[in-house]
């Protein structure tokens, strides 16, 4: 665990303030959820929720179809990072920052599609420098009682791949069945 030399003091209601600075380093935004743990030393330990989360292994397994089925990379999300990949580098993939353009989107609600080289892209990691890194990619929201809780993508970077209404449907379709799966 790593000190950051804040000290708060907790208010009558029980509250403390959690500081801007770690707020903004953490993305942990108004209205996020946090979820408490403690250990046998007697820490307190919050971290960030994400339902989504939950169904890390079904989305694994979800992904591992999709990107079977496709023959291309299939990427889970939740807000914040990836959850599940397939079809390319674990290492590359899993568990890093999603980007703030993709975050606009799932803020957004709004689905993307890029079906070829020549239309503009979304970078999808927040290390992706260069716009020309995929070829065609389809990114839609995960919804889930109303909220925005992640998203489904199909990406390539194989030179001339496109995709078309059908690789937009199965992400569709996936995006609403992980929505579903989350409000059960």
């Amino acid at each position: 665990m790593k000190a950051t030399g804040v000290v708060r003091r907790i208010d009558d209601l029980g509250r403390i303030v959690v500081p801007k600075e770690i707020r903004k380093t953490l993305r942990i935004r108004e209205g996020d959820p946090l979820e408490i743990f403690t250990d046998k030393e007697g820490e307190i330990i919050l971290k960030k929720y994400s339902p989504i989360g939950e169904l890390s292994e079904f989305a694994s397994q979800y992904a591992e179809t999709l990107a079977k089925t496709t023959g291309h990379i299939a990427c889970i999300s939740d807000k914040d990072t990836i959850i599940a990949v397939a079809g390319a580098s674990k290492k590359e993939y899993l568990e890093k920052s999603v980007s703030t353009e993709l975050e606009k989107l799932m803020e957004d609600r709004v689905s993307f599609a890029a079906r070829n080289s020549e239309e503009k892209h979304v970078p999808v990691l927040l290390t992706d420098n260069d716009n020309e890194k995929y070829t065609s990619q389809v990114i839609w929201p995960i919804v889930a009682e109303g909220d925005t809780i992640g998203t489904v993508m199909l990406l390539s970077t194989q030179p001339n791949s496109k995709m078309n209404e059908v690789e937009v449907k199965v992400v569709q379709s996936a995006a609403g069945f992980l929505g579903k799966q989350m409000e059960e």
